[in-house]
């Protein structure tokens, strides 16, 4: 009898350890980006190395957090010793914010000693890695809450980011676009804009608009925050569609002007002869004032 006890409970004993293990915690890998501490025997032309995090997936469900906890694991630094952060020492994280597509990310002083090339590093860093959360396509960083006035560009365009310069031009097209003067009016500026795989020229004009042209005292017309989600032609009419966040909390004449700038720069496209808008997919009846819907 105690013989067929014991090979009973020896027949059980794997079913009883089975249920007695948990299962792991669904991971996700990251890369983080860093650049290499000894440059003497680097090759290959990009500054950045890479180095793989795993987040656990139920705590990163959001956008928000999965950016948050990228931005926490690329302050700690690499594991790596042959890799360094372009990040300075002891730089935190005060805050970062999901808008539309944007993630806002605000840093500690210790960012602002940075400049040059070394700011451009930290910049490229930081909106490389959070490029990984796919609600973000561009990647706005401050101190303190503030813009940092000898930075080049303000708001850094992930997918410029990822593109190799030329190899991935495949045309331009010649557009006129029209930005804010000084005295806030609009006024038309010529330029060349380059087309990428997967472009259309109406896109890349609303891109465009994003940031301030070069070598001129003009601002770029949409306020901060408002993005376009989308631009596509049928036959010869541009559909434009725009977030309802981008326009919440607009003053009438500042919407009015990023409307009238998208407008009249889309229609100087030979392709497009009226421009029609919309707000999270919907037309808008009212907005047709300028975008020509009935």
């Amino acid at each position: 009898m105690r013989k067929r006890l014991c090979l009973a409970f020896l027949l059980l004993l794997p079913l009883l350890l089975a249920g007695c293990r948990r299962e792991e915690p669904a991971r996700t890998g990251y890369e983080l980006y860093f650049q290499e501490a000894d440059l003497t025997y680097s090759a290959g032309e990009s500054p950045f190395r890479t180095e793989t995090v795993y987040l656990y997936d139920a705590e990163t469900d959001t956008a928000s957090r999965l950016a948050e906890a990228l931005m926490n694991e690329l302050l700690k630094g690499p594991a790596d010793e042959t890799l360094k952060s372009a990040l300075p020492t002891g730089t935190t994280l005060l805050s970062l914010e999901i808008e539309g597509d944007r993630a806002r990310v605000d840093l500690s002083p210790s960012y602002e000693s940075l400049s040059g090339v070394a700011l451009t590093l930290a910049d490229g860093a930081i909106a490389l890695t959070l490029a990984q959360v796919p609600e973000v396509s561009s990647v706005q960083i401050t101190v303190r809450g503030r813009e940092l006035a000898y930075r080049e560009r303000q708001v850094l365009n992930i997918r410029e980011l990822l593109l190799t310069p030329e190899e991935d031009v495949i045309s331009t097209v010649e557009v006129m676009l029209y930005y804010l003067d000084q005295e806030g009016r609009l006024t038309a500026a010529e330029q060349t804009l380059d087309l990428y795989e997967g472009d259309t020229q109406v896109s890349a004009v609303a891109r465009a608009l994003e940031e301030k042209p070069e070598g001129r005292d003009l601002y770029s017309p949409l306020p901060e925050g408002f993005q376009v989600k989308s631009a596509w032609l049928e036959e010869d009419i541009c559909y434009v569609n725009l977030s309802s966040a981008a326009l919440e909390g607009l003053a009438d004449h500042a919407a009015r002007a990023a409307l009238q700038a998208l407008e009249n720069s889309l229609t100087s496209l030979e392709a497009v002869e009226e421009v029609r808008f919309l707000i999270d997919g919907e037309f808008r009846r009212d907005l047709g004032l300028l975008g020509g819907g009935e």
